[in-house]
């Protein structure tokens, strides 16, 4: 009988850290998406081509 409860303690602990890490997962997923910047509000690059003037 005690190698069955220490399954189901073994069992439970497992699926606690699965839920652990799922919320961890999705919290991060959501302040990743908090933070994310669209796409058309960014501008677009332009090169800097002022180290090329010492080349000249």
């Amino acid at each position: 009988m005690t190698t069955r409860r220490t399954s189901d303690c073994e069992d439970r602990g497992e699926q606690i850290q699965a839920a652990e890490h799922e919320a961890a997962r999705q919290r991060l997923l959501d302040q990743a998406e908090a933070e994310r910047i669209p796409p058309e509000e960014t501008t677009r690059a332009v090169p800097d081509r002022r180290w090329r003037r010492g080349q000249q």
